[in-house]
């Protein structure tokens, strides 16, 4: 009798990321494509200013390579950016001299930010690698104006603009949208005025490999943009225009050999229908997708380049560790996330309760939990998990230690700052981990929590809030103490471990009432040296918030 199948059988290193590469896998052997190697891709929006969202397409793509890669398989990401895209709008905050370039290529478009990149796409491109490149994330890059200049996409081109009769129809009837029905899903760029969709294709000469086109303008958005009135032909073989949306995806995966590419919901229906023309008119499978949610910010709004909530890798990197942006993508996949700055604390400690599961410091007992909590952790560090743990200590409490210090050189204040968590007993070797994460902490006291503690959720019963204000008062009687009395540490733990037993509170939730209180966590320095360090005013005013 045949062995009875585990349904919670666990795939490779039990997550999200191992069951897409395991349906891969299985997909492709189905089809009977080579495995030699086998790529994935992301696309790299070149038009804005890239977002956390923006980069969250090409890091969860680097996973599933990751994820090939431990099963045994060759696997690359190709990070394939769209700079032949026509600028439709002038993202939030750019110049409005950029309005002169509306319709045009970004690729051909000056660099709004000075001269550090050949142009606009160049620029925005850059800012997503730079993000790609400091979080550990290895690509191969593609440029969209390169791969047209040099021909890569002409005999996909060429076997969509043959078909564009029976592509116009077939988009009509999937998205509603008639348009291709009477034009070619191609835009050629204007030969005269260098504007991409006024340039209407009308005509393709196979023989010529030749789009002809009038550049009678366009509707782009809520703008209409003139056109030029030229009439010309575009060369498809000399990069002289781009696909349409509908149908480019399809012939970068038949060109590149793509076997998985993501996508968000914004775009699932130029996915579908380029999942068709991949299959039916380029007679290439399409490759494996997942869908995932859009990024919102804390209001509930999406995150847009254009629309100025953009929270940009670099922004997050300033505050944040690259595990902390590579946990908060590799978590999971579905579901909307509303994301801010204001999760970066949340996710640094976090990271460190992945690393005490991972070497066994914290007991997990399902086993399905402990291998998904263990298999993050790994592809957070890229399949290079360090040798041993480091110290871990709440990021809050940094941060606290960090604003005592303002004013000190950087250098002096990282060490006072290390000095101050060395004398708790939560920190013992200067490890580069560590110190970064000081400078970290300093950064988000200066530029997020200059002014202001903030307040956790945190619901107290009467018997707590009654031992708070005991507390508080307690406190208060001694706010004259000398930071210098060596008893003055061992005094204030006694008040603490007295208003617990006072008010029938076992001590040990007491004191992790009061750190939950302080730094959201459930353990921190002893709390007579903390205090004082802090000051006893301001530990009042903290406490005070929560009554």
């Amino acid at each position: 009798m045949p062995e009875k199948k585990d349904h919670d059988e666990i795939i490779g290193k039990g997550t999200w990321i191992d069951k897409v590469a395991d349906s891969l896998i299985k997909r492709e052997k189905k089809i009977g494509r080579t495995l030699d190697t086998i790529r994935v891709e992301s696309g790299l929006g070149a038009s804005g200013i890239p977002h956390i969202g923006s980069m969250g397409d090409a890091v969860r793509a680097y996973g599933i390579a990751l994820a090939l890669q431990n099963l045994g398989y060759r696997a690359e990401l190709v990070a394939y950016s769209d700079d032949m895209d026509g600028l439709r709008k002038i993202p939030y905050g750019l110049p409005e001299w950029l309005n002169d370039y509306l319709a045009r290529p970004v690729s051909s478009i000056p660099d709004p930010f000075g001269s550090c990149h050949r142009s606009y796409g160049d620029h925005m491109s850059g800012l997503l690698l730079d993000g790609l490149d400091r979080a550990g994330i290895k690509y191969s890059f593609r440029s969209g104006r390169e791969s047209y200049k040099s021909g890569l996409l002409v005999n996909q081109i060429d076997t969509l603009l043959r078909n564009s009769s029976l592509l116009g129809k077939k988009i009509s009837e999937f998205v509603g949208q008639d348009k291709y029905t009477e034009v070619l899903p191609y835009f050629p760029i204007c030969s005269q005025c260098g504007r991409l969709y006024t340039a209407i294709a009308e005509k393709y000469l196979p023989d010529e490999k030749k789009v002809t086109y009038i550049c009678s303008g366009s509707r782009i958005g809520k703008v209409d943009v003139k056109g030029c009135g030229n009439r010309g032909e575009a060369d498809i073989t000399k990069g002289e225009g781009k696909l349409a949306w509908k149908v480019e995806f399809a012939a970068r995966w038949q060109a590149l050999d793509i076997r998985f590419e993501a996508y968000g919901k914004d775009i699932m229906d130029s996915v579908r229908v380029n999942d068709w023309v991949a299959d039916e008119i380029l007679s290439y499978p399409h490759p494996l997708h997942v869908k995932y949610e859009m990024f919102l910010d804390k209001t509930g709004k999406k995150i847009s380049k254009s629309a100025g909530n953009v929270l940009t890798p670099q922004m997050w990197l300033k505050y944040g560790s690259p595990e902390s942006i590579l946990l908060l993508l590799y978590k999971r996949i579905t579901g909307t996330r509303h994301v801010g700055l204001d999760d970066i604390p949340t996710l640094m400690d976090e990271y460190d309760y992945y690393e005490d599961v991972y070497f066994g410091r914290a007991k997990e007992d399902n086993p399905a939990k402990l291998a998904k909590t263990k298999g993050v952790y790994e592809y957070v560090n890229r399949l290079k998990p360090p040798a041993m743990p480091d110290a871990h200590v709440p990021y809050r409490l940094i941060v606290q230690q960090a604003s005592i210090f303002r004013g000190e050189t950087a250098e002096k204040r990282h060490e006072k700052v290390f000095g101050r968590l060395s004398k708790y007993g939560v920190v013992k070797d200067k490890t580069e981990r560590m110190m970064r994460k000081i400078e970290l902490a300093c950064n988000w006291a200066d530029d997020i929590d200059s002014s202001t503690e903030q307040k956790f959720e945190i619901e107290l019963d009467d018997k707590q809030k009654n031992a708070i204000r005991q507390l508080i008062q307690s406190l208060g009687s001694l706010s004259s103490i000398s930071p210098s009395d060596p008893e003055a540490p061992k005094n204030l733990q006694s008040i603490v471990f007295d208003t617990a037993r006072s008010n029938g509170i076992e001590p040990k939730e007491f004191f992790v009432l009061l750190y939950r209180m302080l730094i959201n966590a459930d353990r921190g320095p002893r709390i007579g040296n903390y205090v004082l360090d802090l000051g006893i005013d301001r530990t009042c005013t903290m406490l005070e918030r929560y009554l």
